[in-house]
């Protein structure tokens, strides 16, 4: 009998299972919101960083910079950006790592009615989201590529982010902008052309990925494997569920369903996300190459393995079983 009401006190005394754990605190900083960044939007809209116990609540900030200073002030746990922004933090002494990647680059160049070569663009005005970083280093090299230098052959107009850029190139105020997919696609069904694919000149080229202070993920490592396995079961979720997660896109980025059913289909048929968000290093090493040549680096290009731990991923990975 004592042994029986002894069980009935130490089952009263102990926590319900069925009683919900608080969530822990868990900003995430995000450059823009554009498709490229979908699998963090699902994670977090569809509750996928609630069910690893993380209170996640994501930050629109304004461009790579912002980000950056604020995983070093600890005001984000993650970032979500432009990679060149980590490196260039790096290089300037501060500690922070890409723990996994985001999206390869699906910008193309799109030109007015009368711009439609490489050539065509000779004396023009370009219109770029940023003249100093990210993807204006990329359309630079681009053009200087294809025979153009700048300032000589052509001017860059800071234009900012993707829509505005398409409402510059429509009033005519620039001659050509880049793209993303899916935006590329519309802007192409309003008659722009392409002039060109980056992917044709940067197939690797890896734009984005979640960057930490390595410090603080060091100290944090559960919770940081934590929100790596919740953005790789969303990311997952689109390769299950394409209708589903068409639906999700289109209402979440304002998209047309047959514009992000072919966003959708551009990222998963192309692998513009690495089937299990790894950093592959010849991607990576790509925009080193590119930021050391815009902004004049002095000595040897360092290797991509300077700028990554990719430890946390590969933890999270073995404990959903998919290594």
């Amino acid at each position: 009998m004592r042994q029986i009401l002894f069980a009935l006190v130490l089952a009263a005394l102990m926590p319900s299972s069925g009683v919900t754990q608080e969530r822990i605190k868990f900003p995430v900083g995000v450059s823009s919101k554009v498709l490229g960044y979908g699998h963090l939007w699902a994670a977090w809209r569809r509750g996928y960083f609630d069910r690893e116990g993380l209170d996640v609540e994501v930050v629109l900030m304004r461009g790579t910079a912002p980000a950056v200073q604020a995983m070093i002030a600890n005001s984000i746990s993650v970032g979500l950006i432009a990679n060149d922004g980590p490196i260039a933090a790096v290089e300037q002494g501060m500690d922070i790592a890409m723990i996994a990647g985001s999206s390869k680059l699906t910008h193309m160049l799109l030109g007015g009615k009368n711009y439609k070569t490489w050539e065509d663009l000779r004396g023009a005005t370009i219109g770029a989201s940023t003249l100093t970083s990210g993807t204006a280093f990329v359309l630079r090299r681009a053009l200087k590529i294809k025979g153009l230098e700048y300032p000589r052959d052509y001017k860059l107009l800071n234009v900012g982010g993707t829509s505005s850029a398409f409402a510059a190139l429509s009033a005519g105020q620039i001659a050509a902008a880049m793209q993303a997919v899916p935006n590329a696609f519309q802007a192409q069904d309003a008659g722009f052309n392409v002039i060109g694919r980056m992917a044709d000149l940067f197939p690797t080229y890896l734009l984005s990925a979640y960057s930490v202070r390595r410090s603080w993920a060091e100290k944090n490592r559960p919770r940081v494997v934590r929100f790596l396995r919740a953005v790789l079961q969303a990311k997952k979720w689109f390769e299950q569920d394409r209708k589903s997660a068409t639906e999700f896109l289109a209402k979440e980025f304002q998209l047309s369903l047959s514009l992000a059913e072919k966003g959708l289909d551009y990222y998963l048929t192309n692998q513009a996300w690495h089937p299990q968000l790894e950093i592959e290093m010849d991607g990576l090493k790509t925009v080193v190459d590119i930021y050391a040549e815009q902004t004049g680096m002095k000595g040897p290009i360092p290797s991509p393995e300077k700028y990554v731990d990719q430890s946390y991923l590969t933890q999270a990975l073995k404990e959903l079983g998919w290594r």
